[in-house]
C-alpha cells in the first residue's frame, strides 16, 4: 500500500464477514453500539465512511436481553400514523412481549448515522429469538469475535 494516497473502499474490495452474537444477559445499549460498529465496518483498518465496508450479523438469544434500571416501564417507543392525534407510545416491556428483535432492531437503527447507507446496514442485521438461525452455512467460516 503506497503511504502517499489515500485510501478509499471500492465495492469490489469489500470482503464481509459473518459474526455470531449471543444476547444472552447483554445491556441493550451497549449491545447495539458493538452490533452498530461491526454493521458499518469501524472495527477494520479499511473502513471509509461514505461506503459501505460492514460485516453481515446474526443476534441470537434476544429474548434474554437486558434492561438496566427502570427502562422497562419508563422508556418509551412511539410511531405516528401520519393523521391528527396518531400518535402511539409503547413500553419497552409491551414491544419485548410483542416482538423481542424490535427491541435490537430499533437501538441498532437509531445508533446508525440517518444517511442512504441506513437502510442497507440494516439489511445486515439477522435478530433471532432462541438459538436456532438459518444462517449456519455464512457463520461456518468465521471464528467468533464478539
Amino acid at each position: 500500500m503506497d503511504m502517499n494516497k489515500t485510501f478509499f473502499m471500492r465495492k469490489e474490495d469489500r470482503d464481509p464477514r459473518w459474526h455470531l452474537v449471543d444476547a444472552t444477559d447483554r445491556v441493550l445499549g451497549r449491545l447495539c453500539t458493538e452490533l452498530a460498529d461491526l454493521l458499518r465496518g469501524k472495527t477494520k483498518a479499511t473502513y471509509t465512511p461514505h461506503t459501505d465496508a460492514g460485516d453481515y450479523v446474526v443476534v441470537i438469544n434476544c429474548d434474554k436481553i437486558k434492561l438496566t434500571g427502570k427502562k422497562w416501564t419508563d422508556k418509551m417507543y412511539a410511531s405516528f400514523s401520519g393523521y391528527r392525534g396518531g400518535l402511539k407510545e409503547t413500553s419497552a416491556r409491551d414491544l419485548f412481549a410483542k416482538d423481542p428483535a424490535r427491541l435490537i432492531m430499533l437501538g441498532v437503527r437509531g445508533m446508525l448515522p440517518k444517511n442512504k447507507l441506513n437502510r442497507a446496514n440494516l439489511k445486515k442485521l439477522k435478530v433471532y429469538v432462541g438459538t436456532k438461525h438459518p444462517h449456519e452455512a455464512q457463520i461456518k467460516g468465521f471464528p467468533e469475535t464478539v
